[in-house]
């Protein structure tokens, strides 16, 4: 949890796909004047509204929301765009008085705004179709050992087998001349302008979690007129679309098109579709539980929403108590 004295108060709202968290926000809403910043590498796309579980248009109209239908399905969203969209927001919903509420589920975007990321340069393909073919004729361990010499910090945490890392730490020094240590060791850690409450839905039973999941997939193929599987046929008649776009690899949307492509059957499509949610869900709680200063809140508990409003305020006048209520 990052508290300063004198800061204002954001609160971040986390959890895994079909915990509850719009819910729960909206709830917040109604009891504290608030502003919702999406934190949602899907929802960021229009004509995306099925496969998304999307806010409906009442609770979009209830409470301001953000970052929702910004781009269309053939542009890219990026965690460092997501920080700066999301300091701004902030400082403009605190202008107005209100409680900035940070919901969603993509991790890295939470990471990023409260950690910032590392200035490093991107894949060049070229060094790494190089160090591939080094790889083919002398081999990982070998790589390694060259590791070592040029940057022992970083050749120590890796195994002399770990071929990406390897990769991509000697890409880094032939791109930059510089150790990667050197320049992770060199990242000025970023002061947020408020302090950030930490909020976690994490339901105590992965059973009823995965029943949820399956549910509402199930709701989403259920309207043949306008259902995921209408959704996705809109998006593909477009003719400017591809697996190959993020907007396209989420979740759902991936298993609709290639069922549409006739890869595998309707029953196969939905089972896949499941199970793939099932599996965000598992990447987001391990996530979460790399982050120690959260607060966590069972979402299958009654009287859920009653505790998070109880930790918020309870946040706002002695930061210090917050986790004890």
């Amino acid at each position: 949890m990052t508290e300063q004295a004198g800061k204002p108060l954001v609160v971040a709202l986390m959890g895994p796909t079909a915990s509850g968290k719009t819910a729960a926000a909206l709830a917040i809403a109604r009891d504290i004047p608030s502003e919702i910043i999406s934190v949602d590498s899907a929802l960021v796309y229009r004509g995306m509204d099925v496969g998304t579980a999307k806010p409906n248009a009442a609770e979009l109209a209830e409470v301001p929301h953000h970052l929702i239908d910004i781009l269309d399905p053939r542009e890219a969203y990026s965690a460092m765009q997501f920080r700066e969209d999301a300091l701004q927001l902030a400082g403009e919903i605190l202008g107005r008085g209100k409680l900035p509420l940070l919901v969603g589920g993509t991790m890295l975007y939470f990471r990023a705004l409260q950690d910032g990321l590392d200035d490093l340069p991107q894949a060049d393909p070229a060094v790494r179709a190089r160090l591939d073919l080094e790889a083919e004729e002398i081999g990982y361990p070998a790589l390694h050992a060259r590791l070592a010499t040029l940057d022992p910090e970083t050749a120590a945490r890796l195994k002399p087998n770990d071929s990406q890392r390897i990769q991509r730490a000697l890409e880094i020094i032939e791109l930059t001349r510089q150790p990667m240590s050197a320049l992770l060791s060199g990242r000025r850690k970023l002061e947020l302008p408020f302090s950030l409450l930490p909020l976690a839905l994490e339901p105590s039973d992965r059973g009823v979690l995965h029943t949820r999941i399956a549910a509402r997939f199930e709701l989403m193929l259920a309207d043949k007129k306008n259902g995921l599987i209408a959704e996705v046929e809109q998006l593909r008649a477009r003719g400017d679309l591809h697996l190959g776009l993020p907007s396209m690899r989420c979740v759902g949307y991936r298993q609709a098109w290639e069922y549409l492509d006739g890869l595998y059957g309707y029953e196969e499509m939905r089972e896949k579709g499941i199970a793939a949610t099932r599996q965000l869900a598992k990447r987001q709680l391990t996530w979460l539980r790399s982050m120690p200063d959260r607060i966590v809140v069972d979402p299958l508990e009654n009287g859920s929403t009653d505790t998070l409003l109880r930790k918020i305020k309870h946040f706002r006048l002695d930061p210090s108590r917050a986790s004890s209520h």
